[in-house]
């Protein structure tokens, strides 16, 4: 079981690194932020998942087939995940389909 795997950078693929210095961000602000920079790259970007390190909670919701990594990101990532919105070292991440 693979309830208990901790988010890291080194897990995130080609991660774009946003920083919002100085500032407390809400989820919401946060994923309007990384909804703005993944249409910079495709204007017709897809959230697939997201994390929020201060609560804890993640979208989707899945159990994990892998030991390594978060179940909401294999879930991304085998959806096409391929854009990858790092707010903050990782208080918040946002992952997209392009």
């Amino acid at each position: 079981m693979c309830a208990g795997v901790t988010l890291t950078k080194q897990m995130l693929i080609s991660p774009i690194t946003v920083r919002i210095p100085g500032e407390t961000l809400t989820l919401a602000t946060a994923k309007k932020i990384a909804d703005n920079k993944a249409k910079e790259i495709c204007s017709d970007a897809m959230l697939l998942a997201w994390f929020d390190k201060k609560t804890g909670e993640v979208s989707p919701r899945v159990e994990c087939c892998r030991e390594d990594k978060p179940g909401w990101l294999v879930y991304a990532e085998s959806r096409g995940g391929d854009i990858v919105i790092d707010i903050n070292d990782e208080e918040y991440v946002f992952i997209y389909c392009g």
